[in-house]
């Protein structure tokens, strides 16, 4: 999507509050204890209340509002009655919906108390990789200079970007060009940022996996269950000299 009027920027800046929102309410909600499907319906019934509808569930008939992955589930988890969180887990929640015909997407990982220390560390690069490729977005700006800082902020730290997720187009449908943004540095790829295009950024930093891959559910996307994998994501519009984030929730 390219942001054309002022009413589109004010549609994306609602439904990205809303998600961030859900976000920021889901992850204060979690206990061990509760099953990945309870915490689910907290987030659809936050979304449903502010009058959004779930963007996987609308866009793929996904069965749940919201991904949620625990420990070696590195994305699109599925939410179930039979996962139940755990004291130490890691947790990805990914909120994505859709409210007068404008979506946002929004993400990040967290920590069970008690956590470790290693898996903190990561959660702390994980965040930095992010601000370091959105601190280098603006317009006409190569699209891969997102996976260049990725990259170089994982490996800098002893990490590894997980190479089959990346980033995405948004705004009008959930997925939309550019279709895969690369966390790492992709040097072939010669596509640029435009002036008021629409975009995630969410890198997924890894313990050592560089891929991953489908689970019998065809949703639930896994890494060897020795690796950790930690994800944040924002969604964002381009500007001449900078991006301006449209999922910063409410301060507390």
């Amino acid at each position: 999507m390219i942001v054309k009027t002022e009413a589109d920027l004010e549609g994306l800046k609602k439904i990205g509050k809303i998600v961030a929102n859900c976000l920021q309410h889901m992850s204060r909600q979690i206990e061990p204890g509760m099953t990945t499907r309870e915490l689910d319906e907290l987030g659809g019934r936050y979304l449903e209340l502010h009058g959004a509808r779930s963007g996987p569930m609308l866009t793929y008939n996904f069965p749940g509002y919201n991904c949620i992955s625990l420990n070696h589930e590195a994305a699109h988890g599925v939410p179930s009655d039979k996962k139940k969180i755990q004291k130490g887990d890691l947790i990805n929640i990914d909120v994505s919906a859709e409210l007068g015909g404008y979506y946002a997407d929004n993400g990040g990982s967290f920590l069970v108390p008690p956590g470790k220390k290693e898996e903190q560390r990561l959660l702390s690069v994980t965040r930095q990789a992010l601000d370091a490729a959105i601190q280098a977005v603006k317009a006409r700006e190569l699209l891969n200079v997102i996976g260049y800082h990725i990259q170089r902020v994982a490996t800098e730290n002893g990490y590894t970007v997980i190479e089959n997720l990346g980033s995405h187009g948004v705004g009008k449908g959930l997925h939309e060009e550019p279709k895969f943004i690369a966390g790492y540095y992709d040097k072939s790829d010669k596509r640029k940022l435009k002036e008021g295009q629409v975009i995630t950024i969410e890198p997924f930093i890894s313990t050592g996996a560089r891929f991953v891959d489908e689970e019998p559910d065809n949703w639930t996307l896994v890494t060897g269950k020795e690796y950790r994998t930690a994800q944040f994501e924002h969604t964002m519009v381009v500007l001449k000299d900078r991006a301006l984030i449209v999922t910063i929730p409410d301060p507390v």
